[in-house]
Parts: structure tokens; sequence; C-alpha cells
């Protein structure tokens, strides 16, 4: 049934040996190169045409025909644009997960199906789902559900927990069952080895290795506001936009002898509040609110009972999984109570969730509720109430 496939290829060791499996199994493979960002680093230098050249050594070697492809314009018009928005709104984006709905599955996926023709999809991502690595399980009847990997060191559902029904019905995950360690291995196994010694990328691709404040002061003007303290509600610095910062990250402020880290922005009065420490409890809270979800599969059966979800959360890649509870509140946005408070919640970043190993779906973090600060503050205040309360009456 699915006998040509066309193949995302990086020019990296994931999708090199993904190209090599699926020749292995005989399938017709056909690899695409996309270039998304055509804008030099500091250096001078685009590393899309490295990886290109790369791509185009695998595919002589393995003897698959190569497509370059051009998305610049769609990645400008549908993620970075919308990348910058989110920064002047005071919001902290993820351009990954935004790449891989807008752009790798469905610009991609919309060339290989209509243009090439293939009959699938494959990448180098670790992941799995429901039919299986090479759509051994496939069922027209039915819908995919979106799985974790073996290697849940390196899992990329995270990643791809916006994407949509239609596409990822038809993709193959080759890396689905392998650990890093392992693919790297077959590399050097199979003379491919110059692969597995690429470094990975890492961060936001269209940065590299240039500030991000530096990078993103060229695309949004400054604004230049100031930095409170938020126990003693004094000025203890001056910043150049909202844009610059985000939840969590130490601000590293000249001629104050503490670690301040940003706690909240006030996107109004343009103003960011910093705690003093890591650990501040203004950096911490078990609640937050998120958008309209998408669910991949489908809408869990107890939101669809109006009754309480329970499943796992994480809202960064690297964090691990963190029980909680979810209900459907006003427009289909989610209430979602953490079972262990988490720190910098973030606006802007999104909220994923997930039941044993498979990606239930996700949703854009809107705002945390009250921090473990607020929720101190108020006690103490109810408190002291009381207290005077109680005096007054004797």
């Amino acid at each position: 049934m699915f006998k040509k496939i066309a193949l995302g290829i990086s020019g990296g060791v994931d999708s090199a040996v993904a190209a090599l499996l699926l020749k292995t199994k005989g399938y017709d493979v056909e690899g695409v190169f996309m270039k998304n960002w055509d804008i030099a680093d500091e250096t001078g230098k685009c590393t899309a045409d490295e990886d290109f050249k790369d791509a185009s050594d695998l595919c002589e070697r393995l003897n698959i025909k190569l497509h370059r492809v051009n998305f610049v314009k769609q990645y400008w018009n549908e993620v970075f644009c919308d990348l910058i928005k989110e920064y002047e709104h005071g919001y902290t984006p993820n351009p990954d997960v935004l790449c891989n709905r807008r752009i790798k599955f469905n610009h991609f996926s919309k060339f290989a199906f209509e243009e090439l023709e293939a009959d699938a999809i494959a990448t180098g991502h670790y992941a799995k789902t429901s039919f299986g690595n090479f759509l051994e399980n496939y069922n027209a009847n039915q819908a995919v559900r979106l799985l974790r990997p073996k290697d849940l060191r390196k899992d990329q559902t995270f990643f791809l927990c916006q994407v949509r029904q239609e596409p990822l019905r038809r993709t193959m995950f080759p890396l689905g069952d392998l650990r890093k360690s392992e693919v790297k291995r077959i590399a050097a196994e199979n003379h491919l080895e110059r692969y597995s010694q690429k470094p990975e990328s890492m961060g936001i691709c269209f940065i590299g290795s240039r500030n991000f404040q530096h990078f993103i002061g060229e695309y949004i003007e400054s604004k230049p506001g100031k930095f409170i303290d938020i126990d003693s509600g004094k000025v203890v610095g001056t910043h150049d936009g909202l844009h610059q910062w985000t939840v969590g990250q130490r601000t590293r402020l000249q001629g104050v002898p503490d670690a301040y880290f940003v706690a909240r922005k006030n996107v109004d009065e343009n103003i960011i509040y910093v705690a003093l420490g890591t650990t501040h409890p203004a950096l911490f809270s078990d609640l937050l609110r998120v958008s309209k979800p998408h669910w991949i599969h489908s809408r869990p059966e107890e939101l669809e009972r109006a009754e309480i979800l329970r499943c796992d959360f994480k809202f960064q890649h690297t964090e691990g999984l963190v029980p909680c509870r979810i209900c459907e509140i006003t427009d289909e946005n989610l209430c979602v109570h953490l079972d262990q408070a988490q720190r910098a919640l973030t606006p802007g970043q999104y909220a994923v969730f997930y039941r044993n190993d498979e990606c239930l779906g996700s949703g854009k973090i809107l705002n945390p509720g009250a921090t473990n600060f607020s929720l101190h503050y108020m006690r103490n205040s109810e408190s002291s109430e009381a207290s005077n309360d109680l005096e007054a009456s004797r």
C-alpha cells in the first residue's frame, strides 16, 4: 500500500539513518530538503547551504533522488511573523512547535502528496504512532495516536503536539524504536559516521549562535521600562523591552549584589517584576489557564462528559511529566491544576498533555494562576486581619 515515501532530509544523522532504514526495507524513497530561512548568521555564513551539501552527499550515496524546496516565504509569514507578534505582546512563543504544524506537517506533506505523489512521508523525529513506525498497522477507518518513542531522553512528541490528523496518519517515524546511541551505531556500521559527528542543532534554528536579545532587537523596537522588586515594590533597574525577557530568566542587573529572576510581566505598564533567588515563591504556581486545545486523536471522553480529565503535563521539552487535573472553562479554554507547583510557567509556551505513552495534544499557556508568593501573601493578610479583629474585640 505504501511504496513511495518522501523523507524530510536535513543533513543530520537522524534523517540519514531514517533514509538508510527505509531503503533497506525496499521503499522507493525520495528526499526533500526544506529551506525555511535564508538570512546568514553573524559570520556571514548560511548553515542551510552546508546542510544541503551533506543531504546531497547522503542521497548520492544511497541512490535517493533529492528535491530542494523553498519554504522561506511560508516560514516567514506563518511562523516568524507570528513569533514577533507574540513577543510584542509579552509572550514567549515556541517556533519549533509552529514549524512542525505549519511547515513540515503542512507545506512539506502537501508537496509530498500532491507534487511527488508519495504514498507517505517520513521524518527523523524520535516519535511513534499507533499505526507503527512504517505504517504497518495503518487503518483507513481509524484515527491515529501520537506515541512517545523508545528513547525517552530524545522524545520529540513535545514538538509534534500541534500536528493535525491528516498528515500524521500517513507519516512514518523510522527511529521510533531506536535509541540515539543505536542510531549512531547504525550510521557508523554503514559508513555514515560523518553525519553522527555533526553537532546537533540546539535552540531556535534561525538564531543559531547569536545573542537572542540582539537578534530580536533587529525586528522589535526597544521600549524602555522598569524592573521592579516584587517584594519591596522598588525599582531595581531598567530594561529595553518586554520582548527581550522571559519568565524565570536571570536578569543580571548591574549594581545589584543578589540574583534577580523575571517573575512576571505587566504588558500595559511595560513593567517586569523580578524576584530574588531562583527558588522565590513568585516563580512557582500549580494552576494555569490554557487556550482552546488541539487534541491529536480526539477530545478526551472525560471532557465530553464534562468531567475532570486526569493526565500528565509538561511545558518544557527537557522537563519530566507532572500529574494534573483538567477541566474546560469559558470558550473551551482549559483550567489546569498541577499536582506539584512548577517553576516559571510561561505565557506563550505550550502546555502539552500525556496519558501513559500517548501525547494527547496541547494548548497555549495564557497565564499562570496565583503563584505560591501570592497565596502566601493572601494567607498572611487574612491572618493579620483576623488578629486585628480579635484585638479590636477585646
